[in-house]
């Protein structure tokens, strides 16, 4: 009698949900799936051995990745994010300063609207500003993961903008401003030098 024997990778799905797939180069559906070698007598898994961890699969190209793939973020989550997180800056540096102050709050406004905020206005700028900061500053670090040194930047002048439209800088709004560029991932020092630039551009 000849028998036929041998090892065989079974996957099964575990989870499913939505990815950025670094092969296809944007969001699409996957797959997790959990992996075991099998012995398999006449090719049939019939004895489970050990188990070979999980991967990720796109449903899309098929391709399988590590799980450390799903760390990065989606295409729908950073642009979630973004203006989730100039939402929370604004706030930040309103309650520092003059929170009533009407050219501030125009300016935040503005600035939260072309973040992708398009019903952001006062009554938000009211319910932002009862927010407890380090929900606030989870917000703009959250934002922070997803933007580039110069995206950073950008966003950080932004920020002292608004800190500006009630008149010039005072110390609680500098620290304030310093404190979103840390939770932005940036240096105390670059952070002084796009607070100084902005400063100096407002004159």
């Amino acid at each position: 009698m000849l028998l036929v024997f041998g090892l065989t990778v079974v996957f099964r799905t575990v989870g499913e949900g939505t990815f950025h797939c670094p092969q296809c180069g944007g969001d699409r559906a996957y797959r997790r799936r959990a992996a075991r070698r099998w012995f398999s007598p006449f090719f049939v898994p019939l004895v489970p051995l050990w188990r070979l961890g999980h991967a990720v699969e796109c449903r899309s190209c098929r391709g399988r990745f590590p799980v450390s793939t799903l760390r990065a973020a989606t295409a729908q989550q950073m642009a979630s994010a973004l203006p989730a997180g100039m939402r929370a800056a604004a706030a930040l540096v309103l309650r520092s300063g003059a929170p009533e102050d009407a050219a501030a709050r125009a300016r935040a406004v503005e600035t939260v609207t072309r973040y992708g905020e398009p019903d952001y206005d006062d009554d938000a700028i009211d319910a932002d500003l009862v927010v407890a900061p380090v929900f606030l500053g989870q917000e703009v670090e959250r934002a922070g993961a997803h933007l580039a040194v110069e995206a950073k930047e950008w966003f950080l002048a932004e920020a002292v903008r608004i800190a500006l439209a009630d008149g010039p800088l005072d110390e609680g709004e500098r620290q304030a401003l310093h404190a979103v560029a840390e939770l932005l991932g940036m240096s105390r020092a670059y952070a002084l030098g796009v607070i100084v630039t902005t400063e100096g551009a407002s004159r």
